[in-house]
Protein backbone atom coordinates (compact mmCIF):
# COMPACT_ATOMS: atom_id res chain seq x y z
CA UNK A 1 0.00 0.00 0.00
CA UNK A 2 1.53 2.90 -0.95
CA UNK A 3 2.54 5.36 2.06
CA UNK A 4 0.95 8.51 3.02
CA UNK A 5 3.88 10.72 1.86
CA UNK A 6 3.32 9.02 -1.77
CA UNK A 7 -0.34 9.29 -1.63
CA UNK A 8 0.27 13.12 -1.81
CA UNK A 9 2.96 12.92 -4.68
CA UNK A 10 1.38 14.25 -7.09
CA UNK A 11 1.28 12.15 -9.99
CA UNK A 12 4.05 12.52 -13.20
CA UNK A 13 2.58 10.09 -15.78
CA UNK A 14 1.03 13.29 -17.81
CA UNK A 15 1.65 12.62 -21.41
CA UNK A 16 3.37 16.25 -21.13
CA UNK A 17 5.93 14.87 -18.34
CA UNK A 18 4.40 18.25 -16.28
CA UNK A 19 4.23 17.83 -12.20
CA UNK A 20 0.44 18.76 -11.41
CA UNK A 21 0.18 20.94 -8.82
CA UNK A 22 -1.10 20.19 -4.84
CA UNK A 23 -4.86 20.95 -4.74
CA UNK A 24 -4.41 21.55 -1.15
CA UNK A 25 -1.86 24.89 -1.96
CA UNK A 26 -3.46 27.79 -1.51
CA UNK A 27 -2.86 30.84 -3.75
CA UNK A 28 -0.71 33.52 -3.49
CA UNK A 29 -1.54 36.24 -2.50
CA UNK A 30 -1.61 39.38 -4.99
CA UNK A 31 -2.10 43.26 -3.00
CA UNK A 32 -0.60 45.30 -6.31
CA UNK A 33 -3.18 46.59 -8.60
CA UNK A 34 -1.19 45.02 -11.70
CA UNK A 35 1.84 43.24 -12.27
CA UNK A 36 3.13 45.20 -14.79
CA UNK A 37 6.19 46.91 -15.11
CA UNK A 38 6.00 48.90 -18.33
CA UNK A 39 4.52 52.03 -18.73
CA UNK A 40 1.01 50.81 -19.81
CA UNK A 41 -0.61 53.80 -19.07
CA UNK A 42 0.85 55.68 -21.94
CA UNK A 43 -1.27 54.67 -24.35
CA UNK A 44 -4.99 54.94 -23.13
CA UNK A 45 -2.91 58.64 -22.27
CA UNK A 46 -2.45 59.37 -25.95
CA UNK A 47 -5.59 58.20 -26.85
CA UNK A 48 -7.22 60.51 -24.26
CA UNK A 49 -5.53 63.86 -26.01
CA UNK A 50 -5.69 62.54 -29.29
CA UNK A 51 -9.95 61.75 -29.09
CA UNK A 52 -9.88 64.90 -26.82
CA UNK A 53 -8.43 67.34 -29.05
CA UNK A 54 -10.46 65.60 -31.91
CA UNK A 55 -13.24 66.38 -30.32
CA UNK A 56 -12.35 70.34 -29.56
CA UNK A 57 -11.67 70.98 -33.05
CA UNK A 58 -14.20 68.91 -34.40
CA UNK A 59 -17.06 71.07 -32.53
CA UNK A 60 -14.92 74.39 -33.18
CA UNK A 61 -14.94 73.27 -36.71
CA UNK A 62 -18.55 72.59 -37.32
CA UNK A 63 -20.15 75.62 -35.69
CA UNK A 64 -17.82 78.24 -36.79
CA UNK A 65 -19.80 78.28 -39.87
CA UNK A 66 -18.42 79.94 -42.55
CA UNK A 67 -14.13 80.16 -43.92
CA UNK A 68 -15.03 76.17 -44.85
CA UNK A 69 -14.67 77.26 -48.95
CA UNK A 70 -11.66 78.61 -50.78
CA UNK A 71 -12.15 78.12 -54.42
CA UNK A 72 -11.92 75.47 -55.34
CA UNK A 73 -12.27 73.39 -51.88
CA UNK A 74 -14.60 72.74 -49.71
CA UNK A 75 -13.66 71.99 -45.91
CA UNK A 76 -14.62 67.95 -46.01
CA UNK A 77 -16.59 68.57 -42.37
CA UNK A 78 -18.48 70.77 -44.80
CA UNK A 79 -19.25 68.19 -47.80
CA UNK A 80 -21.70 67.91 -49.31
CA UNK A 81 -23.08 71.20 -48.36
CA UNK A 82 -26.57 71.28 -48.10
CA UNK A 83 -27.83 74.74 -47.42
CA UNK A 84 -28.41 78.30 -49.68
CA UNK A 85 -25.59 79.58 -47.60
CA UNK A 86 -22.60 77.32 -49.47
CA UNK A 87 -20.95 77.93 -52.32
CA UNK A 88 -22.91 77.64 -55.43
CA UNK A 89 -20.41 75.09 -57.24
CA UNK A 90 -20.67 73.11 -54.35
CA UNK A 91 -21.72 69.59 -53.93
CA UNK A 92 -25.37 69.64 -52.84
CA UNK A 93 -25.53 73.44 -52.51
CA UNK A 94 -29.59 74.43 -52.10
CA UNK A 95 -30.80 71.32 -51.27
CA UNK A 96 -32.19 71.93 -47.96
CA UNK A 97 -32.97 75.62 -48.87
CA UNK A 98 -32.12 78.32 -46.32
CA UNK A 99 -31.00 77.19 -43.08
CA UNK A 100 -29.61 80.24 -41.63
CA UNK A 101 -29.58 79.05 -37.85
CA UNK A 102 -27.63 76.49 -38.01
CA UNK A 103 -24.38 74.89 -39.58
CA UNK A 104 -24.49 72.91 -42.94
CA UNK A 105 -21.61 71.02 -41.07
CA UNK A 106 -24.19 69.95 -38.25
CA UNK A 107 -26.70 68.35 -40.77
CA UNK A 108 -24.47 65.87 -42.00
CA UNK A 109 -22.40 65.12 -38.66
CA UNK A 110 -24.38 62.29 -37.63
CA UNK A 111 -23.28 60.14 -39.91
CA UNK A 112 -19.37 60.10 -40.57
CA UNK A 113 -19.42 60.67 -36.66
CA UNK A 114 -21.54 57.43 -36.17
CA UNK A 115 -19.33 55.33 -38.26
CA UNK A 116 -16.15 56.31 -36.26
CA UNK A 117 -17.78 55.83 -33.09
CA UNK A 118 -19.03 52.88 -33.51
CA UNK A 119 -16.18 51.19 -35.35
CA UNK A 120 -14.49 48.44 -33.57
CA UNK A 121 -11.40 49.82 -33.35
CA UNK A 122 -12.52 52.79 -31.71
CA UNK A 123 -14.76 51.16 -29.48
CA UNK A 124 -11.51 49.31 -27.97
CA UNK A 125 -9.85 52.82 -28.09
CA UNK A 126 -12.36 54.48 -26.05
CA UNK A 127 -13.34 51.96 -24.08
CA UNK A 128 -9.76 51.25 -22.79
CA UNK A 129 -8.96 55.45 -22.58
CA UNK A 130 -11.42 56.91 -20.96
CA UNK A 131 -13.72 54.32 -19.11
CA UNK A 132 -11.14 52.05 -18.56
CA UNK A 133 -12.54 49.14 -19.43
CA UNK A 134 -10.19 47.96 -18.79
CA UNK A 135 -7.39 50.20 -19.36
CA UNK A 136 -4.99 47.46 -20.76
CA UNK A 137 -4.06 43.76 -20.86
CA UNK A 138 -3.65 42.39 -17.26
CA UNK A 139 -4.55 45.43 -15.57
CA UNK A 140 -7.69 45.28 -13.44
CA UNK A 141 -11.11 47.08 -14.76
CA UNK A 142 -12.71 50.09 -13.24
CA UNK A 143 -16.27 48.47 -13.76
CA UNK A 144 -17.06 45.88 -11.42
CA UNK A 145 -19.65 44.86 -13.43
CA UNK A 146 -20.35 43.92 -16.92
CA UNK A 147 -22.92 44.00 -19.74
CA UNK A 148 -21.25 44.07 -23.13
CA UNK A 149 -23.53 46.08 -25.65
CA UNK A 150 -26.18 44.59 -24.45
CA UNK A 151 -28.20 47.49 -23.57
CA UNK A 152 -28.59 51.29 -24.29
CA UNK A 153 -26.62 53.07 -25.15
CA UNK A 154 -24.16 50.66 -25.80
CA UNK A 155 -26.48 48.79 -27.85
CA UNK A 156 -26.31 51.43 -30.46
CA UNK A 157 -23.04 49.57 -31.13
CA UNK A 158 -24.40 47.38 -32.99
CA UNK A 159 -25.67 49.93 -36.03
CA UNK A 160 -22.15 49.59 -36.96
CA UNK A 161 -22.57 47.58 -39.91
CA UNK A 162 -25.52 50.19 -41.58
CA UNK A 163 -23.32 53.46 -40.32
CA UNK A 164 -20.68 51.45 -43.14
CA UNK A 165 -22.72 52.04 -45.83
CA UNK A 166 -22.91 55.51 -44.99
CA UNK A 167 -19.16 55.75 -44.83
CA UNK A 168 -19.11 54.62 -48.00
CA UNK A 169 -20.92 56.89 -49.30
CA UNK A 170 -19.54 59.81 -47.62
CA UNK A 171 -15.64 58.57 -49.19
CA UNK A 172 -17.78 58.99 -52.85
CA UNK A 173 -18.74 62.62 -52.43
CA UNK A 174 -15.48 63.66 -50.78
CA UNK A 175 -13.57 61.63 -53.92
CA UNK A 176 -15.87 63.98 -56.17
CA UNK A 177 -14.77 67.15 -53.98
CA UNK A 178 -11.32 65.86 -54.51
CA UNK A 179 -11.28 65.87 -58.31
CA UNK A 180 -12.75 69.14 -58.12
CA UNK A 181 -9.92 70.81 -56.87
CA UNK A 182 -8.72 70.20 -59.75
CA UNK A 183 -10.22 72.70 -61.54
CA UNK A 184 -9.11 76.43 -61.18
CA UNK A 185 -11.91 78.94 -62.94
CA UNK A 186 -12.63 76.41 -66.01
CA UNK A 187 -8.69 75.41 -65.94
CA UNK A 188 -6.92 72.19 -64.57
CA UNK A 189 -4.50 73.00 -61.64
CA UNK A 190 -3.02 71.66 -58.79
CA UNK A 191 -2.37 73.64 -55.19
CA UNK A 192 -1.08 72.63 -51.81
CA UNK A 193 -5.00 72.48 -50.95
CA UNK A 194 -5.62 69.75 -53.78
CA UNK A 195 -3.05 67.65 -51.91
CA UNK A 196 -4.82 67.84 -49.16
CA UNK A 197 -8.01 66.61 -50.11
CA UNK A 198 -6.51 63.94 -52.36
CA UNK A 199 -4.38 62.79 -49.51
CA UNK A 200 -7.75 62.80 -47.25
CA UNK A 201 -9.88 61.16 -48.94
CA UNK A 202 -7.22 58.50 -49.87
CA UNK A 203 -6.61 57.59 -45.96
CA UNK A 204 -10.87 57.60 -45.35
CA UNK A 205 -10.76 55.33 -48.47
CA UNK A 206 -8.20 52.65 -46.58
CA UNK A 207 -9.76 53.34 -43.31
CA UNK A 208 -13.43 52.75 -44.64
CA UNK A 209 -12.68 49.63 -46.58
CA UNK A 210 -10.41 48.07 -44.13
CA UNK A 211 -13.57 48.00 -41.69
CA UNK A 212 -14.22 44.53 -40.11
CA UNK A 213 -17.42 45.06 -41.10
CA UNK A 214 -16.82 45.59 -44.99
CA UNK A 215 -14.43 42.53 -44.33
CA UNK A 216 -17.31 40.56 -43.13
CA UNK A 217 -19.23 42.06 -46.15
CA UNK A 218 -17.17 40.48 -48.96
CA UNK A 219 -16.22 37.11 -47.80
CA UNK A 220 -19.09 36.26 -44.32
CA UNK A 221 -21.94 34.43 -44.63
CA UNK A 222 -20.07 31.62 -46.34
CA UNK A 223 -19.58 27.82 -45.40
CA UNK A 224 -16.79 27.19 -48.07
CA UNK A 225 -14.87 30.62 -49.34
CA UNK A 226 -13.31 28.76 -52.06
CA UNK A 227 -16.35 27.93 -53.73
CA UNK A 228 -16.45 31.87 -54.24
CA UNK A 229 -13.34 32.96 -55.98
CA UNK A 230 -14.26 36.57 -56.63
CA UNK A 231 -15.35 37.38 -53.19
CA UNK A 232 -12.52 35.29 -51.99
CA UNK A 233 -10.22 37.55 -53.60
CA UNK A 234 -11.98 40.83 -52.11
CA UNK A 235 -11.59 39.05 -49.02
CA UNK A 236 -7.95 38.79 -49.16
CA UNK A 237 -7.54 42.48 -50.21
CA UNK A 238 -9.53 43.64 -47.33
CA UNK A 239 -8.10 41.47 -44.69
CA UNK A 240 -4.64 43.10 -46.26
CA UNK A 241 -6.00 46.09 -45.77
CA UNK A 242 -7.41 45.54 -42.29
CA UNK A 243 -3.90 44.32 -40.52
CA UNK A 244 -3.68 47.97 -40.56
CA UNK A 245 -6.75 49.19 -39.56
CA UNK A 246 -5.24 51.30 -36.71
CA UNK A 247 -3.12 53.36 -38.80
CA UNK A 248 -5.51 53.99 -40.76
CA UNK A 249 -7.85 55.35 -38.26
CA UNK A 250 -5.06 57.21 -36.60
CA UNK A 251 -4.09 58.96 -39.82
CA UNK A 252 -6.82 59.75 -41.63
CA UNK A 253 -8.50 61.25 -38.20
CA UNK A 254 -5.38 63.70 -37.81
CA UNK A 255 -5.85 64.47 -41.66
CA UNK A 256 -9.07 65.34 -41.84
CA UNK A 257 -8.56 67.91 -39.27
CA UNK A 258 -5.15 69.16 -40.90
CA UNK A 259 -7.43 69.70 -43.90
CA UNK A 260 -10.17 71.95 -42.59
CA UNK A 261 -7.62 73.95 -40.85
CA UNK A 262 -6.06 74.73 -43.82
CA UNK A 263 -8.48 75.34 -45.96
CA UNK A 264 -9.71 77.80 -43.22
CA UNK A 265 -6.35 79.48 -43.58
CA UNK A 266 -6.57 80.13 -46.99
CA UNK A 267 -10.43 80.83 -46.65
CA UNK A 268 -9.78 83.19 -43.33
CA UNK A 269 -6.66 84.76 -45.68
CA UNK A 270 -4.24 83.77 -43.08
CA UNK A 271 -2.26 82.00 -45.89
CA UNK A 272 -2.18 81.79 -49.81
CA UNK A 273 -2.64 78.55 -51.56
CA UNK A 274 0.22 78.28 -53.54
CA UNK A 275 -1.02 76.57 -57.23
CA UNK A 276 0.05 75.85 -60.54
CA UNK A 277 -2.62 76.16 -63.32
CA UNK A 278 -2.03 74.93 -66.74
Amino acid sequence: MPTQTDARRPDNRGSTGATAPSTGAARARITQPSLRRDRWWVAPTITVAVLTGFVVYGTWAAFRNGDYYAHPYLSPFYSPCLTDSCPTDALGSGLLGDVPWISPAILILAFPLGFRLTCYYYRKAYYRSFWWAPPACAVPDARRRYSGETRFPLLLQNLHRYFLYFGALFVGLLTYEAVQAFSFDGGFGIGVGTGFLAVNVVLLGLYTFSCHSFRHLCGGGLRTLSAHPVRRRLWRGVSALNRRHLVWAWSSLLWIMATDFYIWLVASGHVHDYHWVA
